[in-house]
C-alpha cells in the first residue's frame, strides 16, 4: 500500500507499507548533485554528504554510526549527478531512531573547521583512488565528451583544487540554498504504521524552513560529437561509446531498456555473443542506458588489448547497423518483455530497493510509478513503439566516445566513428 503526502513546508513523504516484513528502509532525498554545481564549487555536494557524518550537537561521528549499527541497522549515503540520499535500514521497531538520526544530521551537523580540514584530506584520497580506476576515469572523460562545458559533465567528487578551497561559510550557505524541503523527499518502505509516520514527520521535519529559496531547474544540454583520449599506464584500453538515449520521465525508457537488453544488456546479448564469445578479443563488453533530466544516453563499454581496438569498434558498428535494420521479431519481443519485467521485479525484492525506487521517482519526476504501472507500460510495448524508439536512439549511431589507456590512434578512431554515423535508412519502410 502506498501513501504520498506533503507537509506544510513542502516536504514530500512517500510511504510503501509492507506488513509481512520486520524491517524498514528510510531515505532522505535532496534534489542536489554535481549537476547543480559549477567549475568553482565542483564537488561541494559530495563534500557536504561526508560532513553530515562528522558529528552533530547531539552525537559524535562515532555515535551516529553506533546508534544505528548497535541495533543491527545500516546507515549510509551517496551523491549522484542530480540527487543526494541519506538512508538507514533497520528493524521496524527502530523506525523513530532512523528518523531521529537522519534529521539530526541534516539540522544539527557541526561543520567544525577541524573536521572540514580533515575531510578534505579524506576526499582528496578518494579522488586519487578514483584516478587509479580506469573505469572511473573513463566515465568522467566520456561525460566531458558528451556534454562539454554543461554542468552535467562535472565529476561528482570534484577535484583536489576545488575541495581544498571549501570554507565553512561556503558549505553552510550551499546547504541553506539547496537543502530545502521543497527540493526534498523522505521515502520509507517496510512495516509502517501510517499514523506514526505522519506524527514523526511533523515532529522531526515540520519546522524545516525553506527561507523562500527557489526550486531546482536543470539545463537542456546538447549531445555533442567529441572523441577524447586520456593516457594512462595500464595494460588494457578502456572504451566508452555514446549513442543518444531517452531523458528521465519519458515512457520510451522501457522500450529503450528492452532494446538495450537485446543489444548489450547481458550474456545472451548481441554484443556479448558476437564479440566476446565469437571473436574472443575481450573479457567485458556491455551497454547500458543512463537517463537524466532533459537528456539521456546509451553507453557501450569494453576493455581490451589496444591492438584489437579497430576491429572491435568496426564489429560494434556492424552489429549496431544490423540491429537497427533487422530490429526484433515478435517472438524476440515477447521474450524481451518477459526478461525486462523479471529484471524489474527481482530488482525490487528488498526494502532498500523499494525505498530507492519510490524516492527517486517522486523527487525527480514528481510522481510515483508503482510496479503494476511499470509492468503495464512494458506489456504495451509493440512494434510501433520499438520502431519509434529505435529511430530516436540506436539509429543515430555512435555520436561520441572516450578512450583511456597507454596509447590509441585517436584520429583513426575518430574517423572510424564519424563514418556513417546515422544508421537510419533513407526509407523508413526498410526499418523493422
Amino acid at each position: 500500500m502506498y501513501n504520498l503526502f506533503q507537509l506544510d513546508n513542502g516536504l514530500k513523504v512517500i510511504v510503501e507499507n509492507i506488513d509481512y516484513v520486520n524491517s524498514i528502509s528510510v531515505g532522505l532525498w535532496v534534489k542536489n548533485g554535481s549537476r547543480n554545481e559549477n567549475e568553482k564549487n565542483n564537488g561541494i555536494s559530495h563534500f557536504i554528504e561526508h560532513m553530515f557524518f562528522k558529528g552533530t550537537s547531539n552525537r559524535t561521528s562515532l555515535e551516529i554510526a553506533e546508534c544505528i549499527e548497535d541495533v543491527g541497522g545500516q546507515i549510509n549515503a551517496f551523491t549522484g549527478k542530480e540527487a543526494t540520499c541519506f538512508y538507514v535500514k533497520a528493524l521496524d521497531s527502530h523506525f523513530e531512531l532512523a528518523i531521529d538520526v537522519i534529521s539530526d544530521m541534516l539540522f544539527n551537523s557541526k561543520f567544525s573547521n577541524e573536521d572540514i580540514e580533515k575531510e578534505k584530506g579524506v576526499i582528496i584520497e578518494e579522488i586519487n583512488m578514483n584516478d587509479d580506476s580506469p573505469e572511473d576515469v573513463l566515465s568522467d572523460l566520456h561525460s566531458k565528451a558528451m556534454w562539454g562545458d554543461d554542468s552535467i559533465s562535472l565529476p561528482i567528487l570534484g577535484n583536489a583544487d576545488t575541495v581544498k578551497s571549501f570554507t565553512r561559510e561556503e558549505l553552510l550557505e550551499y546547504i541553506r540554498s539547496h537543502y530545502t524541503p521543497e527540493n526534498s523527499v523522505v521515502s520509507i518502505a517496510g512495516k509502517i504504521d501510517m499514523n506514526t509516520v505522519e506524527k514523526l514527520m511533523e515532529k522531526y521535519f515540520g519546522k524545516w524552513n525553506s527561507n523562500g529559496k527557489s526550486l531546482i531547474n536543470y539545463s537542456s544540454p546538447q549531445f555533442l560529437k567529441n572523441h577524447l583520449f586520456k593516457r594512462k599506464s595500464i595494460e588494457q584500453l578502456h572504451i566508452s561509446l555514446g549513442v543518444p538515449g531517452v531523458e528521465s520521465g519519458n515512457d520510451d525508457i522501457y522500450a529503450l531498456l528492452l532494446l538495450n537488453n537485446v543489444y548489450g544488456g547481458g550474456t545472451s546479448s548481441i554484443l556479448f555473443q558476437k564479440i566476446r564469445e565469437e571473436m574472443g578479443i575481450c573479457y567485458s563488453i556491455y551497454s547500458y542506458p543512463a537517463s537524466f533530466n532533459n537528456i539521456g544516453v546509451v553507453n557501450i563499454y569494453t576493455g581490451l588489448n589496444v591492438k584489437y581496438s579497430y576491429d572491435v569498434i568496426c564489429r560494434i558498428k556492424d552489429e549496431l547497423q544490423k540491429f537497427v535494420k533487422e530490429g526484433i521479431d515478435s517472438n524476440r519481443l515477447k521474450k524481451a518483455k518477459e526478461q525486462l519485467k523479471g529484471n524489474y521485479v527481482l530488482g525490487l525484492e528488498s526494502m532498500s530497493s523499494k525505498m530507492f525506487n519510490n524516492g527517486k521517482s517522486v523527487l525527480l519526476l514528481n510522481k510515483l510509478s508503482t510496479p503494476s504501472d511499470i509492468i503495464d507500460k512494458i506489456n504495451k510495448i509493440d512494434q510501433d513503439t520499438i520502431k519509434r524508439v529505435m529511430k530516436n536512439t540506436f539509429c543515430k549511431g555512435i555520436v561520441n566516445s572516450a578512450f583511456v589507456g597507454e596509447k590509441v590512434d585517436i584520429h583513426l578512431m575518430e574517423n572510424l566513428l564519424e563514418k556513417d554515423t546515422d544508421l537510419f535508412p533513407k526509407s523508413e519502410d526498410t526499418l523493422l
